[in-house]
């Protein structure tokens, strides 16, 4: 553990219980907000009339056009409706795509958002924005996108496909490695992260056989808003560097990507992280790497990134995007090193067998 170090508490509400969603009305009064725009992806554009529909004349509409990795055209038209319908503020019900449209009008206008997670992704829970264009996604840090409130109703996960809840978790757990050798940790950030992962450890593989277990729901989702809090708090390191051009160049699915990606990362970065190593192997009851991999196979997830579309002929994008990134952690990683990370989880190579 570490001796010395900087905690900063992020500013957020949070609301977690069974049957939330009922109580949005109230969250969004609380907060003193009552021209709000209701987003959502097209998928789930029942979702987002259902929470219109709870706030009643607090809605000035629904924009439904949410999309994987946040185009930048989709933000601009997002902003625009936000602007024409006069709202004073945004609820983003949804996973990651949603959630990150979100952030991506809070960061041209200020708006305030309330999120209503529906996945376990965790970007609810961090100051992180993303948007891609012309093929290259660009993230960055800015407190004004964190939500003013998240309201959590694992209720709302149990319509989640077994595929996304396993991949949507396994992503979660990416945000707890990544916290756990981030040169910004702290004793707090290390304990969430812990036990983020073993929740969703214990959690994923009940989600997945029984759908409609609503206390493995809610577990689950407990620990993806650890895992989400803990990355919020840290600076991200390689593993997210690899996923953010992974899917910003290649619109590889992005929850998929980041379970795909876990292990290869986790074999090369904890060699070299014993106390991260340490912490990840209690959560998990195995090494890492093989913790991961095992659990990943246990979901029945995909293994390699060629299952999601990638080609050995597009490592060289990668890897010279990633290289031209500085990126946070104690290995120092060649490109040689990055290839063969890349090869691992493209061709679904075994790891810490």
């Amino acid at each position: 553990m570490t001796e010395k170090f900087t905690y900063e508490a992020l500013p957020m509400r949070v609301v977690f219980e069974v049957g939330a969603i009922g109580r949005l009305a109230d969250e969004l009064e609380h907060l003193g907000l009552g021209k709000v725009l209701v987003l959502s992806t097209p998928g789930h554009r029942g979702l987002g009339d259902r929470a219109a529909d709870l706030l009643g004349s607090r809605s000035v509409g629904v924009f439904s056009g949410a999309k994987m990795h946040v185009p930048a055209a989709t933000a601009r038209a997002a902003t625009q409706a936000a602007t024409d319908a006069g709202a004073d503020s945004c609820v983003a019900i949804g996973g990651g795509s949603t959630i990150g449209l979100g952030k991506a009008i809070a960061l041209e206008t200020g708006l305030p958002i309330v999120a209503v997670p529906t996945t376990y992704a965790g970007s609810e829970m961090t100051p992180v924005w993303g948007m891609t264009a012309d093929g290259r996604k660009t993230t960055g840090r800015d407190r004004k996108v964190l939500p003013h409130s998240v309201v959590y109703d694992p209720e709302l996960t149990i319509g989640l496909s077994q595929e996304v809840s396993a991949t949507s978790g396994l992503n979660a757990m990416a945000h707890a490695m990544e916290a756990l050798y981030a040169p910004d940790r702290s004793p707090i950030t290390s304990l969430m992260a812990e036990e983020g992962v073993r929740s969703l450890a214990q959690a994923l593989p009940r989600v997945v056989s029984n759908p409609g277990d609503i206390a493995a729901r809610a577990a689950a989702l407990r620990g993806a808003w650890l895992c989400g809090a803990c990355l919020g708090a840290t600076t991200m390191g390689l593993h997210h560097k690899l996923c953010h051009v992974l899917g910003g160049t290649f619109d590889l699915p992005h929850a998929a990507t980041h379970a795909v990606v876990l292990p290869h990362v986790a074999a090369f970065m904890l060699e070299t992280e014993p106390e991260a190593a340490a912490a990840l192997e209690r959560a998990l009851g195995a090494p890492p790497a093989h913790g991961f991999a095992a659990l990943a196979r246990r979901l029945g997830v995909p293994r390699s990134l060629a299952q999601l579309g990638l080609r050995e002929g597009d490592l060289n994008d990668v890897i010279g995007q990633v290289s031209a990134g500085a990126y946070p952690g104690q290995r120092t990683v060649t490109d040689d090193r990055l290839r063969k990370i890349l090869l691992g989880a493209l061709h679904g190579a075994d790891v810490g067998e």
